[in-house]
């Protein structure tokens, strides 16, 4: 049998662990504010054009996002050293493959040079298209209004070109379906 003490001091134990485990949650799953842009760089935010936005492919040629004018985008900034990046992009093939013909079209953009994406692909296989965001002036996280320049950070983009919502961290299913009901469908 166990005296006061002792039970007081477990008590104590399991209050200290569960505030422990609270505050790493919530830490956890709490985004830090976006500090200000730098000066003199334009950053878009919602009801924004985006349309004319362009971007290196793997292989080097600029693609502008109109390429994909009346569909909705869906713009996903990554990095290989990014775990929660790499671990939402098979969520994301298979949302590309399920609503393609919805007229959905994700864009990932790799915040790192063309050769470790393109090795990276190699291994994990996306089937959108991948632009390369690391070379780019001004830097196109910050752009799109990740002024932190955190990842993952995704956009998406309605059917006229223009910013419809941000995020910042992982995406998951609930927000994907979030972001299919926002956009729309696609023009008859």
């Amino acid at each position: 049998m166990m005296d006061r003490r002792t039970l007081l001091i477990l008590a104590l134990a399991c209050l200290a662990a569960f505030g422990g485990w609270w505050l790493q949650y919530r830490m956890a799953n709490e985004m830090p504010a976006q500090p200000p842009a730098p000066a003199g760089v334009k950053t878009l935010a919602t009801g924004d054009s985006a349309s004319d936005y362009a971007l290196p492919d793997l292989d080097g040629q600029t693609t502008a996002l109109a390429k994909w004018h009346g569909k909705a985008v869906l713009l996903n900034f990554w990095a290989t050293w990014c775990a929660p990046c790499r671990e939402e992009m098979p969520m994301l093939a298979k949302f590309q493959r399920e609503h393609a013909g919805d007229g959905v079209q994700v864009v990932g953009i790799a915040m790192e040079q063309p050769q470790s994406a393109t090795e990276f692909l190699k291994q994990v296989s996306v089937g959108y298209p991948i632009l390369i965001g690391i070379d780019a002036d001004p830097v196109p996280t910050t752009v799109f209004g990740d002024t932190a320049g955190l990842l993952p950070y995704s956009v998406l983009i309605g059917r006229d070109g223009r910013i419809l919502a941000t995020k910042l961290g992982p995406l998951d299913p609930a927000t994907l379906k979030g972001w299919l009901d926002e956009a729309g469908q696609p023009n008859s």
